[in-house]
């Protein structure tokens, strides 16, 4: 029988999702070993999502095959007590047999967190990005919005599977939220980058960003990151954005019968 499950973790102490040949610690392999304890048979997971090293997420999608007798809930709950503390099963049920989180999938949504403060916090600093810097909201806002629609993403990123590099991006725009200390007032900014896509580029969230924000500061014009856009060409691209302020946040399913309420539930509303 198939299931599927929505995933959340702490990627700090991974090299991201995807099973690697050398060992190293991922996501996959922790999730396999949770399921072979729990079910009893080597069991393999497939993945909506192949995020990076130190990336996190709060709504990975992941199916796998498995013989089990009793309550999807006691399946949670069981492979959760098997798994490390930085990651946890949020939601379970049974999928259709032909069922792919990531060939299944609709689209893909990403937040990245800038905290612009002069200076740093140490709450913010494992899930934040501190710029010290006043960032120009319009400008990155400007520069978000030109992303928007079928294009050739080549200049952010390469290819995770085939040659195409052409996406097509849904959503693209900041959000800001003003943060306040309660000894002497204000306290910077939280800056909040939403992009939704049909899929990404390798590093192509964290290249953007890193573009975005060159643009927020003044050292690219919003002419010259589109021009760079345009050009199609990676070697362009200079800047790019450190890992562990980035979330894999939710992978939307089309509205049909078949695709388990556990995984559409895992959409957020709004951000």
């Amino acid at each position: 029988m198939r299931y599927c499950a929505v995933v959340a973790y702490d990627g700090s102490a991974y090299q991201g999702f995807q099973r690697l040949a050398q060992g190293l610690p991922s996501i996959q392999e922790s999730l396999e070993r949770a399921l072979t304890a729990v079910i009893g048979v080597p069991t393999v997971v497939i993945g909506a999502a192949r995020t990076d090293s130190a990336v996190h997420a709060s709504g990975q999608v992941i199916a796998f095959d498995a013989d089990w007798q009793g309550a999807e809930v006691a399946l949670l709950r069981a492979l959760n007590a098997h798994l490390p503390a930085d990651i946890a099963i949020r939601r379970l049920s049974i999928a259709p047999d032909r069922f792919h989180p990531r060939f299944d999938a609709h689209s893909r949504i990403y937040r990245y967190q800038v905290y612009d403060a002069v200076p740093r916090h140490p709450l913010y600093d494992q899930r934040t990005w501190l710029i010290r810097h006043s960032l120009d909201l319009d400008l990155m806002q400007q520069a978000a919005a030109v992303l928007i629609g079928t294009h050739d993403f080549a200049a952010f990123g390469a290819p995770t599977q085939g040659e195409s590099t052409e996406r097509i991006v849904y959503r693209s725009e900041w959000l800001t939220e003003v943060l306040t200390d309660a000894i002497d007032g204000l306290a910077g900014r939280l800056l909040s980058y939403w992009i939704e896509a049909s899929g990404f580029l390798q590093h192509m969230v964290r290249v953007l960003v890193g573009g975005l924000i060159a643009v927020g500061i003044g050292k690219l014009t919003v002419d010259a990151f589109i021009a760079i856009f345009h050009s199609a060409d990676r070697s362009r691209s200079r800047f790019i954005a450190p890992p562990y302020a980035l979330t894999l946040m939710a992978v939307t399913y089309p509205a049909v019968p078949g695709i388990p309420d556990a995984v559409r539930a895992a959409v957020p509303m709004s951000a």
